[in-house]
């Protein structure tokens, strides 16, 4: 097993306490991309002290619902600082439950309809390439919303233009391993027309070089994961902790997971 990266078990732990003081999150989910929101964000061209910076390259956080991950991502690398997190969910907070491109700084698109980041991402990189832009664009794509239609529409518009400034990545968490899986996701990028690669999801390295590496068209990285990754409990017990916020005991013993070699 991969160890976990010092950055990314403070992520973690910043989900778990926002959680707990908001009573919201999807804790396992979130748990499953942290990795993956670092990689990019240590490869992608950005500045969290000038969000709207014009040479930036995007990122959009198509499954929207792990808004309190990227919000902690965010926070890690700067954009606000990581006291506000406790806000999330709140009355009058900017953190809500789904990410509002409007109220937090980083923040390029707001996401909670699922299918619909992808296609915003392909419009994106289309629109850098007729302005002969170097700007990227990155999304983070759940393997549940991959049940959508418009997910592999947008990627067979994405590769028919051979948009090589976009990166997929597919969150391969088996969350719905009750009810619609998708077996084998890399084949299927692939013959969507995509250069696809796997990767160990919780593998920092490997996941930035994935990314990282160059491409003539549109990049699917698709990363295996594990919900609740880091947390033995919520990891043998991710359907009971969807939606749910540890109490004050529950998350001493998630902290002390987290803290295990």
């Amino acid at each position: 097993m991969v160890k976990m990266a010092p950055g990314c078990r403070e992520i973690r732990k910043s989900i778990l306490r926002a959680s707990r003081a908001s009573g919201h999150g999807h804790i396992p989910t979130c748990f499953s991309i942290i990795e993956m929101l670092s990689a990019v964000y240590e490869t992608m061209k950005h500045d969290p002290a000038r969000p709207q910076w014009p040479e930036r390259d995007i990122f959009i956080l198509s499954k929207g619902h792990g808004a309190l991950g990227y919000f902690a991502t965010l926070a890690q690398y700067g954009y606000f600082k990581a006291e506000e997190l406790s806000t999330f969910g709140a009355f009058q907070s900017r953190l809500g439950c789904h990410a509002d491109r409007k109220k937090v700084p980083g923040v390029e698109l707001s996401t909670g309809s699922l299918g619909h980041g992808i296609g915003v991402t392909v419009g994106m990189a289309l629109a850098f390439r007729i302005r002969n832009s170097p700007r990227r664009v990155f999304t983070l794509i759940g393997d549940g919303e991959s049940n959508e239609g418009s997910v592999w529409e947008a990627v067979m518009v994405a590769t028919h233009l051979k948009l090589a400034n976009l990166t997929i990545l597919y969150d391969a968490n088996r969350s719905q391993v009750r009810s619609l899986p998708i077996p084998n996701p890399a084949e299927r990028f692939a013959a969507f027309g995509c250069d696809t690669a796997e990767a160990d999801g919780h593998d920092l390295d490997a996941l930035k070089a994935a990314v990282a590496r160059p491409a003539a068209t549109v990049k699917a990285v698709v990363a295996h994961t594990t919900k609740g990754h880091g947390c033995p409990t919520l990891v043998n017990n991710m359907f009971e902790w969807h939606r749910k916020s540890p109490s004050p005991e529950q998350l001493e013993q998630f902290m002390g997971e987290l803290d295990l070699p």
